[in-house]
């Protein structure tokens, strides 16, 4: 992986005029129809494969061919849809508990708003350590790279990643838009797994074969933790009953996610701060270099990214009414947990924004906010603020695969997150004016699943025995070593997530196998590795675009319903 073109203090010629024109339309409709598709299927397909290709369409449509200026349009039209979900995922809460009139359209853009400067932040500080100097995969901007490397190489690898992501989008469209397949396989009916054991999912699929190894066996470790010996095997003991259990699995869930994330300040990052302060006279003495914890342009641009944070301090403390002490610790708690995400992201492709933005509303309201309409707004902050984070350490992949210029693609997301607050503010007070609160909740218009958790929770952690031993716990794991946030999202998500994952890192080591010593005799283009990795890209993809096309016509027609 290249790290000097990277840090270019310069990305001209890597996004057009009509790159921009191209990304804010498209950023405007898709951030509208994320919201939908939040609210409306309690799930946000990653849009970044389909973004991808319809930026290279448009854009040599106009007769522009260069792959920089497709993925930072992408990133653009994408960015929004990030911020759609982290308040689509946590502020309807307020309304199912009968509070929509505590709400207004100002605080809605005040949380997105708030959260979007936070993550931005947060992503530019970290890209180096996350990206250039680290070996996680981020499957999502792996695939996105594949996607617009195959465009232009064409031949045999622009066949079976094209190929690949056409099997899938069909697959998605019997399952999610014609219900002829089901969404999930293996019924056994044991407490905790009634709904089945199987994702039946390509993407997923695809995850655990792209993430592969270690990572893919721990978190599977932690849903037979969570999943099979808390939930089945306690309950089935009767230690417990089902609802005891659940509430003992999210909370060392959360716990060991949040452990992680402190493991992550602790371990990786308080040192390098404490060396870079050690050295500030030779690296002053040297500003052009790329060495350090951040890229170049980031400390050439310490002011902005200084007052963007006392700007997102100030909207939390005034504009949302909570208090000079909550804000300090949320903007701190934002940073920490933008780095949760982007870990995440970068070893399992999944961005729990939800998770975090409950984890930080907790510890809110464990320092005395009991207002349950402002720790929502808490858990909107962090939950946009992490949407942001995963999304943009994504994109930093794929432009760091891609050789594109670093500041560049954070000016896009920059652009597009912005248009994302506003668009995505709207389209959440239209949808409200428009069905009235009671359509939101469980077996309502808009189910919104999500924000039903959070609407749960909002009292206090279920278990806090079970939260602080994570917490502990994971801390001290990561700091050995440990991939401690694989272990809580094994415990924390559903099982059938964790073992269609599982199932993916299998037909990997399956493949790899099978593919030893036929790499010798073949003349293919490509390795056998790099080969699975562009058919695993393609269905990933494929599905994924599909969804996003079918989120879409749900707008369509629910506008016209």
């Amino acid at each position: 992986m290249s790290t000097t073109k990277s840090d270019r203090p310069s990305g001209s010629g890597q996004l057009s005029r009509a790159g921009v024109v191209i990304g804010v339309v498209g950023c405007v409709l898709l951030t509208a129809s994320s919201v939908y598709t939040a609210l409306k299927l309690g799930a946000l397909p990653w849009p970044t494969i389909f973004t991808s290709i319809i930026s290279l369409v448009l854009l040599r449509a106009f007769g522009h061919r260069d792959l920089n200026d497709a993925n930072v349009t992408q990133i653009i039209m994408s960015a929004g849809s990030m911020v759609a979900g982290g308040i689509a995922f946590t502020i309807p809460g307020i309304w199912m508990l009968g509070l929509d009139s505590q709400t207004s359209l100002w605080e809605m853009f005040f949380v997105a708003l708030s959260g979007v400067l936070l993550g931005l932040v947060a992503t530019a500080l970290i890209r180096k350590r996350f990206v250039d100097e680290s070996d996680l995969e981020y499957p999502v901007g792996m695939a996105a790279a594949q996607t617009l490397q195959a465009s232009k190489a064409g031949g045999q690898t622009g066949k079976r990643l094209f190929g690949a992501m056409g099997i899938a989008g069909l697959y998605a469209l019997l399952r999610d838009g014609l219900g002829v397949l089901p969404a999930l396989l293996l019924p056994l009916g044991l407490p905790g797994m009634e709904m089945g054991i199987i994702y039946n999912s390509p993407m997923s699929l695809c995850m655990g074969f792209l993430v592969g190894g270690a990572p893919i066996l721990v978190w599977f470790i932690g849903a037979l933790i969570g999943e099979g010996s808390i939930m089945v095997g306690g309950t089935l003991a009767g230690l417990w009953d089902v609802t005891t259990a659940t509430g003992i699995v999210r909370s060392l869930g959360m716990g060991l996610m949040m452990g992680s994330g402190v493991g992550v300040i602790l371990h990786d990052l308080v040192p390098k701060i404490v060396a870079a302060a050690r050295s500030s006279k030779a690296t002053a003495s040297n500003k052009t270099s790329g060495s350090g914890i951040t890229d170049a342009w980031v400390r050439d641009t310490r002011v902005p990214l200084a007052l963007m944070v006392a700007a997102a301090a100030l909207l939390v403390c005034f504009g949302l009414d909570l208090g000079p002490v909550a804000s300090v610790v949320i903007v701190c708690l934002a940073f920490v947990t933008a780095i949760m995400s982007a870990q995440s992201v970068g070893q399992t492709g999944i961005d729990p924004m939800e998770i975090f933005g409950l984890i930080v509303l907790l510890l809110i309201a464990a320092l005395g906010e009991h207002d349950q309409v402002r720790l929502f707004y808490v858990a909107g902050v962090i939950a946009v603020a992490c949407g942001i984070g995963g999304d943009v350490m994504a994109d930093f992949k794929t432009g760091a695969l891609l050789d594109t210029d670093s500041k560049t693609m954070w000016k896009g997301q920059v652009l597009g997150a912005l248009i994302g607050t506003v668009v995505a503010s709207a389209t959440m007070f239209a949808l409200l004016g428009a069905y009235g609160a009671d359509a939101f909740g469980p077996g309502k218009a808009f189910v919104a699943t999500q924000s039903s958790v959070v609407a749960t929770m909002v009292t206090g952690i279920p278990n806090a025995p079970a939260f602080w031993i994570g917490l502990v716990g994971g801390t001290a794991l990561y700091c050995l070593g440990f991939p401690t946030m694989m272990l809580g999202l094994g415990v924390y998500l559903p099982f059938y997530m964790s073992f269609t994952g599982a199932l993916g890192g299998l037909v990997k080591v399956l493949y790899d196998h099978m593919a030893k010593g036929r790499e010798k005799d073949s003349d293919s283009e490509l390795s056998h590795e790099d080969t699975g990795i562009v058919v695993a890209s393609g269905l990933l993809g494929g599905e994924s675009i599909v969804g996003v096309v079918i989120a879409m016509v749900a707008v369509i027609a629910g506008l016209a319903g």
